[in-house]
């Protein structure tokens, strides 16, 4: 049978995968749970400058896909921030090549393999459709989820090494899913998000995890978004780097 079009699938992939800067910076929500708010204002004012200050960037994104541990589809983006506000990304890959015709198989064998890939291809956007979809009714947090899981005793501040605290909400919006925050109190920083839920049946793993790092200014982004589709074997990194300032 012919090869997965991993390209093909790369753009429902990638769509499910990434977590904008300015949409993970809304967790600043989430400590409101957690007390102070003291703590709370330093940490969202801290949050706000590291965004603006990330807009005067430019950087390098790449995605890569991997199916089974293996390495499928890789993209790369130079992105930078319009003037709407919009993350912009212009494409650093060279143009694809044509795909050649398979041969053999004959002309009706032909067509019942293109069918099967192409069946397969569809059930594989659909399902990172359906991730998408869920990831990003987890992120931004909905302030009143918090509320809610707070007043029942599921929202659980746990120190960490360094000064750190991790926020466990357990139950956030299904039954056991868990969102969880990393924030540092004292510099009012965002270290991190995951989050851990599924699809329809609880074997349909999907899980979250985005890295947040700082530049020499301050200014904040997401090093790192690891998304996994544990039930189809599906891992996709994507990782910012080569940070400049705009020309």
């Amino acid at each position: 049978m012919s090869a997965m079009p991993w390209k093909h699938v790369l753009g429902a992939v990638i769509a499910a995968a990434t977590i904008g800067v300015g949409v993970v910076l809304h967790a600043q929500q989430a400590p409101a749970a957690g007390g102070k708010a003291d703590a709370v204002a330093a940490l969202k004012q801290s949050l706000q400058q590291g965004l603006a200050k990330a807009r005067g960037y430019e950087w390098v994104e790449t995605t890569v896909i991997s199916l089974k541990g293996e390495e499928k589809a890789r993209k790369q983006n130079r992105c930078y921030y319009g003037a709407d506000g919009k993350v912009q990304k212009v494409s650093l890959d060279a143009a694809p090549a044509a795909e050649k015709p398979q041969a053999g198989g004959g002309r009706r064998g032909g067509r019942l393999k293109e069918k099967i890939v192409e069946n397969k291809k569809d059930e594989m956007q659909e399902y990172m459709k359906a991730a998408a979809a869920l990831i990003h009714s987890y992120v931004p947090p909905d302030p009143a989820k918090i509320q809610a899981a707070k007043d029942a005793g599921r929202v659980a501040a746990n120190p960490q090494a360094g000064g750190a605290v991790r926020v466990v909400i357990s139950q956030y919006q299904l039954p056991g899913d868990s969102f969880t925050i990393d924030l540092n109190p004292a510099a009012g920083t965002l270290l991190g998000l995951a989050v851990d839920t599924y699809v329809e049946k609880k074997e349909d793993v999907v899980a979250l995890n985005v890295k947040m790092n700082t530049l020499a200014d301050g200014a904040l982004y997401a090093a790192q978004t690891t998304l996994e589709a544990k039930a189809k074997n599906i891992t996709v990194v994507i990782q910012n780097t080569g940070h400049r300032p705009v020309k």
